[in-house]
Parts: C-alpha cells; structure tokens; sequence
C-alpha cells in the first residue's frame, strides 16, 4: 500500500476513534493526579497500562526513588510503554506528563468530572495535559490499526512531576538511560501549545531563596528588635526601582509566545515572613514580635542571548547594593533550581515530519514558537542528550492552571492525526 493510501485511512481510523478519544480524556481527567504533593500518580500509569498492555505493548512502570517528593505516601511512579515493529528501525516517543496542579477557586463545573460541554471537554488537567496524552495514545493505536508491518518502535510515557520541574519523571528517567539516543530517536511532548503550532524549546529558568535577617523583640518596643520584613520591603523596592526596568530591556530573537514573555521576567513567587500561620481551628491572637526572618523565593525566566553567571550576578549586585545602603541589612541568597533554555533547530527530523503534517491535517503551515516557561524538553535536552525533541499537542496555552480549564474535541482529533501522520512519515518506510 503507497504511504498516500495508508495515510487517508490512517485519518479516518483517527477520526473513528473520537468518541473512544473523550472517554480517555476523561477517565484520565477523573484521576486527581495533584501536584504537589503527587496524589494517585500510580492509577494514572495503570490506566494507561491496561489500555496499552493486550495491544502489544510492553510496559515498564519505574518509581524515581529518592527524587525530591518521592516517598512512601506520595511514590513517584512513571510508565513507559514500547510497542516494536517487525521491522527495526527508529524509536518515536510520546512523552506526556500525568500531574496536574491544584484546581484552585472559581471553577462552574466539577474540576475533576471531565464534564462534555459545547465540544469541550472541561476539567483540570484536560489541556495540561492528559488531553495530550489521551490523543497520543489514540495516535498510536490508529496507526497500529493500519500499519502493523511498520519499522522501529512507538513508546508513550507518562511521567511524574513536571509541573514542579520533571525531577521525579522526565529528569529521573533521562538519568538512567531511558532518554538516550541509542534508543530513542524522535520525541513529541503534547504540551497544548495549541494545534496549529510547533513549540521549538523553552526560556531558561532559575528559581532562588532570598531570605533577610533580623532580631525578635515585643512588638510594643519594635525598636529593641530588626525587623526582617522590613528589610524584605528595600529588597522589593529595589526590585521595581532597578531591577525590573532593566529586565524590560532585554529581548530575545526567539519565537516566544504570548508577546510579552519576548523580554526576560521575574515573579516573586511566594513570601513569608514573622510567625507562622496559625494551625487550622485556632481561634486566638497572634503574638506582638518583631519578625526575625523573611524570605522571598523568586522565580526568573531568561533568554538564550542572556548567561546565567550574568542573571545570578544581577540579583547579588542588588543585594549588596542594599547592603551597603541599609543599616543592619543582612541577608542570603539560596539556589533552588536552575535550567538553561533549549531550542530544537528548525530542520531536525521531527520538525520537519511535524510541519508536514500540519499542513496535511490543517490546510496551513504552523507557527513556530517558543514556551515561556520550561516543560520535560530540558530533561531529554541536558540529561538524555537527545536534540530531536519538540513540544506539539492539543489545547490553549493561556488555559493551563486557569478554572474551567478545558480542551476542545476537534482540537485533540486533529492534533491525534497530526500525531499519527508522523508516525507513518518516520516508521512506515
């Protein structure tokens, strides 16, 4: 059969899986995979165990023992689940992240009921991203359906924590070799960067603890104390007066969207300072002191024209800054975690398949882009060392983490047939 005629049935067997396709995104959306602190991680790899097991799939389920938020209450679990063909050729995977963060206030329907409404399927996680993963699974079982002689092998994996960074999914995994090149040579992750795009890489990252120092007294005789908060306030003034005016000038020729990610951004993520919130149920009064600690964690996308030496410096340039300007100002400054950014070429393999198949299934060429924030690609980039990685998936970007969170039916068929069209360009040789 020409790959023309495998193609055209290769759609239709997508689109007669649609119904099939909700159901999935469904049950997977009804599995509240919260994280953190990494609820059910375990019944979402089942789930897609026992879909993928009687088609032929080995699967391999791989708990990241000893990663950050790996324990016995909240184990760490990770599928991988290969099909090989009957002819050897090249590895495509599928990587999709189960974890979905809190579902937060304001939600109308049931966050995880995965509601059908007006061809959407609503929920958290429904576009970031078990809508991704759902379509990649019913990519995979169509064109089995209409190639069973195909050369190589398809894997999908569904992976632990990378809304907290992948360092007990994707980064565990790329440590032991699953990423490695010798064994996989073409890698789709369905972020939902929306189906008419192709998401090249990610800004860099660097997260870091500022914590500012000071002495506990009655808060009736404040001036016998320091108080830390008080120097935290210099350090967020600082950070307006100096810090972000110089961020804005800053640009990137990479395709980042929305527009305003283009520049380099700081968000203070979280801040605590004083005495510690009251246990649930305490009906009293707080106690008159001085706060003697404060901290700050910041959160710091960069650009890949910017050097993270540089990016670190301008933080510690602004804290001695104060320092030498304030009396009694002291401070540290603690590493969290850092990402340098990564950018597919253009004319890897992947994204040429990719990019013809948008145009197959769509009837136009897709937008190239860039994420703003970092996803798994960092993972299999720095640690598997595999270069031949994009980001392609169903669902709105501007959706993700929001209420009523939602990915649209048609989106995912197409996105599911983009997906498949690959699969028949890469191993139906």
């Amino acid at each position: 059969m020409s790959v023309p005629d495998l193609s055209d049935r290769l759609l239709a067997a997508v689109a007669a899986r649609r119904d099939d396709l909700v159901v999935l995104t469904q049950d997977l959306i009804r599995i509240p995979s919260v994280n953190p602190p990494g609820r059910h991680y375990r019944e979402v790899c089942d789930l897609v165990a026992q879909r993928l097991r009687p088609q032929g799939f080995s699967i391999d389920l791989v708990r990241a023992e000893g990663a950050p938020g790996d324990s016995d209450k909240y184990p760490r679990w990770n599928l991988i689940a290969r099909r090989d063909g009957p002819r050897g050729g090249e590895c495509v995977h599928f990587n999709s992240h189960l974890d979905v963060v809190e579902e937060g206030h304001g939600w109308t329907t049931d966050p995880f009921g995965g509601e059908v409404k007006n061809g959407r399927v609503h929920g958290r996680g429904a576009c970031d991203m078990k809508g991704g993963l759902a379509a990649s699974v019913i990519a995979a079982e169509a064109f089995l359906s209409v190639a069973p002689d195909f050369a190589g092998a398809v894997e999908i994996s569904a992976t632990a924590d990378e809304e907290s960074g992948g360092y007990g999914g994707v980064a565990f995994l790329a440590e032991r070799g699953w990423f490695d090149p010798s064994r996989v040579q073409h890698v789709i992750i369905p972020e939902p960067l929306n189906k008419n795009r192709i998401c090249l890489g990610h800004r860099g990252v660097w997260w870091a603890e500022i914590e500012t120092q000071g002495r506990i007294a009655h808060g009736s005789m404040p001036f016998l104390g320091d108080s830390a908060i008080r120097h935290m306030g210099a350090v967020l003034a600082e950070m307006e007066a100096t810090l972000y005016p110089l961020l804005a000038t800053k640009r990137t020729a990479m395709p980042v969207v929305p527009e305003g990610a283009r520049q380099s951004t700081l968000n203070v993520n979280s801040i605590h300072g004083g005495e510690a919130e009251p246990e649930e149920g305490f009906t009293g009064f707080p106690a008159p002191c001085v706060a003697d600690r404060c901290r700050i964690v910041i959160d710091r996308r960069f650009l890949i024209e910017e050097d993270l030496t540089e990016v670190k410096a301008e933080v510690t340039e602004m804290l001695e800054r104060i320092a030498q300007e304030r009396p009694g100002f002291a401070y540290e400054l603690r590493d969290l975690h850092e990402v340098v950014p990564s950018m597919t070429d253009r004319d890897a393999p992947i994204v040429r398949t990719v990019e013809s198949a948008i145009g197959r299934v769509l009837g136009a060429p897709p937008e190239f882009v860039v994420s703003p924030g970092t996803y798994d690609q960092k993972h299999i980039d720095r640690i598997g060392r595999l270069k031949n990685c994009i980001a392609y998936g169903p669902g709105i970007l501007d959706l993700a983490h929001q209420p009523d969170e939602w990915v649209g039916i048609d989106d995912m068929v197409e996105a599911a047939q983009v997906m498949a069209l690959s699969l028949v360009a890469l191993l139906a040789r």
